[in-house]
């Protein structure tokens, strides 16, 4: 039996996705990179969830990816399960962290890119290796880096394949926050359980309009749940009674 697996834990309001594969320094294989959507269907069908972190066990966040035959690689190109998890993650419904130790490489790297926000403790490790193996890397996961870190580092980092400490992917926007490895199982648990308290409405919404997913018609939707729920009026009620507030929309079921 595999020792290769994601695992899932729920905590009130937080799921965690921990990558498992301590053999390979939590390589993902290709039944992991299938089993990742599933996952996220599942986790993203509870309304009790609002906040996922995804992580690795061991000290190691993913120092890579284990895709198999490479004939298969090369002939799936951007149609490769790799991409399909990672843009299942990307379109997850609720907010997304990676908390990132150790390596941080490949396959590794694109997940936590597809993370709405990267933690990262002080050892992290980083790099984006396909100039070392003759690989084009997918073009919606290139584009993707390229949004977050700017055209010139995400060059630098395809050109060279170079690994680049946590300091450096902090100054060029690749992580958030860089902490002690001893402080960031805590500084996640603070920002998801304070991500958790805040109005899903806003927080569905921003995600959407911040990826470029919300059309005209789909914000005018947004205005008009905010009018509707009364989630703002709770909110500023709130605030002038000096009190937390009952926030109370849930994410209309799908279909």
């Amino acid at each position: 039996m595999s020792d290769a697996e994601l695992t899932v834990t729920v905590s009130g309001p937080v799921a965690t996705v921990v990558i498992r594969n301590p053999a390979r320094r939590n390589a993902l294989t290709p039944a992991m990179w299938r089993q990742l959507p599933v996952l996220l269907d599942g986790l993203e069908a509870d309304p009790a969830v609002r906040a996922l972190v995804l992580t690795g066990a061991g000290g190691t966040f993913c120092a890579g990816a284990d895709l198999g035959d490479l004939d298969e690689l090369l002939e799936a190109g951007d149609g490769s399960i790799a991409v399909a998890a990672e843009e299942r993650l990307v379109a997850f419904g609720r907010p997304t962290v990676a908390a990132i130790e150790g390596a941080c490489v490949g396959g590794g790297c694109q997940l936590a890119v597809a993370c709405d926000l990267r933690l990262a403790a002080v050892d992290a490790r980083f790099g984006v290796p396909p100039a070392r193996l003759g690989l084009v890397y997918p073009a919606p996961t290139t584009r993707r880096l390229a949004r977050l870190v700017g055209p010139s580092a995400a060059k630098h980092l395809l050109f060279t394949s170079e690994l680049v400490d946590a300091e450096r992917a902090l100054r060029i926007g690749l992580v958030d926050e860089v902490l002690p490895a001893d402080g960031l199982a805590a500084r996640v648990a603070a920002l998801t359980a304070t991500i958790a308290e805040r109005s899903r409405l806003t927080v569905a919404a921003a995600k959407e309009i911040v990826d470029g997913r919300a059309d005209d018609d789909r914000i005018a939707w947004w205005h008009a749940q905010v009018r509707e729920s009364g989630e703002a009026r709770e909110g500023i009620a709130a605030v002038n009674g000096r009190r937390s507030p009952r926030f109370g929309w849930t994410p209309p079921a799908a279909g």
